[in-house]
């Protein structure tokens, strides 16, 4: 009798586990920049690049215009604070849709800080959400709250080694 099939406990040898599951994720970087002289120098490229991913439309990309890049296009700094500012507002309108709190306007300035250091190097030392939300129907206290839930359930947030301070408010 195979384990599927039998109406008692597993055998001692399966341990039950926690359900567990992994997604992955891929996405092709494309350096867009090369004006003919390659890398020759640090001013003879341009540092746009394209970021797709399978069947969605392209993200054009540079540098933050203080390392030469180009201001009109999004700089993985950025990206960074913007897929936090996301992370944070899709699991906070899953909480909301599923705790009867009807939100008819979500709206975030988020903003970050990177420490440079001497070397070159650097790192992010805090970001700062600070989502808007207007609600329709539900209790006010109740959707203020969500947002720490929201932030704990956060992929990105919980990945990340610098501080992702939230703060919220809340109109109806």
């Amino acid at each position: 009798m195979s384990y599927a099939d039998a109406s008692s406990d597993p055998p001692a040898s399966i341990p039950e586990q926690p359900v567990s599951k992994q997604h992955q994720y891929a996405v092709s970087v494309a350096w867009t920049g090369n004006d003919g002289a390659g890398t020759r120098s640090y001013t003879s490229y341009r540092r746009d690049h394209e970021i797709t991913a399978a069947g969605r439309p392209p993200i054009q990309g540079s540098s933050d215009p203080a390392f030469r890049g180009d201001r009109m296009r999004y700089n993985p700094e950025e990206l960074l604070v913007a897929s936090l500012s996301s992370c944070h507002m899709l699991w906070y309108l899953h909480l909301c849709a599923v705790n009867g709190i009807v939100v008819s306007e979500y709206r975030d300035e988020a903003g970050g800080t990177l420490q440079e250091e001497e070397d070159g190097g650097g790192a992010f030392v805090r970001v700062v959400l600070k989502p808007r939300v207007t609600i329709a129907k539900g209790d006010r206290g109740k959707a203020l709250a969500l947002h720490e839930q929201a932030h704990h359930l956060c992929y990105i947030a919980r990945s990340v080694t610098f501080p992702v301070e939230v703060a919220p408010e809340i109109a109806d």
